[in-house]
């Protein structure tokens, strides 16, 4: 992971495990006492919190914190050294065909075929999924007319702009209609009209009750999720409604550097984009 500082982090003292958030049993998304290893490299340390039906909860932190890791284990790409993870009441190890079909997953490299069109891209993932007939139809004019990608379905893929590549790999994340979107950091380096537009869209699809758990570095976008979690240096430092992590503070990125420096009793640096 590029950027993860590999110096161990201090054991948590004894009793902070009995001050992890509680993992709500009405939620749709569990994560409870997760942890994952590279070799030496503690990744994700002991990592607990739930999403609410229908939330967006936002993943917030230093760069190389294990965001894109603790993802990949929520969208059952990496199997959790230990704790568990359940979607939908669905464990994403012993039940990882079930808990699959719930989730739509876009890494930060979305594959997308440059050399087919946008509507044959979308096409492809709807094969994918076995929708077919005017089930079919229905889905490419919704999510491409949600993306306001319609007027461009005869371009090829490489020949969008980012932000347009960005909304087509949504698009086709949300053909098989996941009751759980994972997005990880979707509008890193979108221009500031391209990444309104995508927020737009996720603002949509919770309102037709989708659950949204997604990363970001760009702080002006955790303030539009309904919760935030901190992670610094593989652990969650905190959970909480963004109003409330910069209550005592002018911003949120003032707040979150303060939250770093004192989990490292150091200056932490600036890693954010506002």
């Amino acid at each position: 992971m590029p950027g993860y500082d590999k110096t161990p982090s201090p054991a948590p003292p004894d009793g902070e495990r009995d001050a992890r958030p509680p993992v709500s049993e009405e939620a749709f998304l569990h994560i409870d006492g997760v942890s994952c290893r590279f070799g030496a490299t503690e990744a994700v340390r002991d990592v607990t919190f739930s999403v609410e039906a229908g939330t967006i909860f936002g993943l917030v932190g230093s760069d190389g914190a294990g965001k894109s890791t603790l993802l990949r284990m929520a969208a059952t790409m990496l199997k959790p050294a230990s704790g568990r993870i359940r979607i939908g009441g669905k464990d994403v190890v012993t039940q990882k065909a079930e808990a699959k079909a719930l989730i739509g997953y876009m890494p930060q490299r979305f594959g997308l075929y440059q050399d087919l069109t946008v509507e044959e891209n979308i096409d492809f993932f709807m094969n994918i999924f076995g929708i077919k007939g005017t089930e079919r139809k229905a889905r490419k004019a919704l999510y491409l007319g949600f993306s306001n990608l319609l007027p461009f379905t005869d371009r090829q893929a490489g020949n969008l702009s980012g932000g347009m590549k960005q909304k087509l790999g949504l698009a086709c994340v949300l053909v098989h209609e996941p009751k759980l979107l994972i997005l990880d950091e979707p509008t890193n380096g979108v221009d500031p009209v391209s990444r309104q537009e995508f927020w737009e869209i996720l603002e949509k699809m919770r309102e037709k009750g989708v659950t949204i758990l997604v990363s970001t570095a760009y702080l002006d976008e955790g303030e539009r999720c309904d919760r935030l979690g901190l992670m610094h240096r593989a652990a969650l430092l905190e959970t909480a409604t963004p109003a409330e992590i910069r209550s005592r503070f002018e911003n949120l990125e003032e707040a979150i550097i303060h939250r770093m420096q004192e989990a490292d009793g150091e200056p932490a640096h600036d890693t954010f984009k506002l």
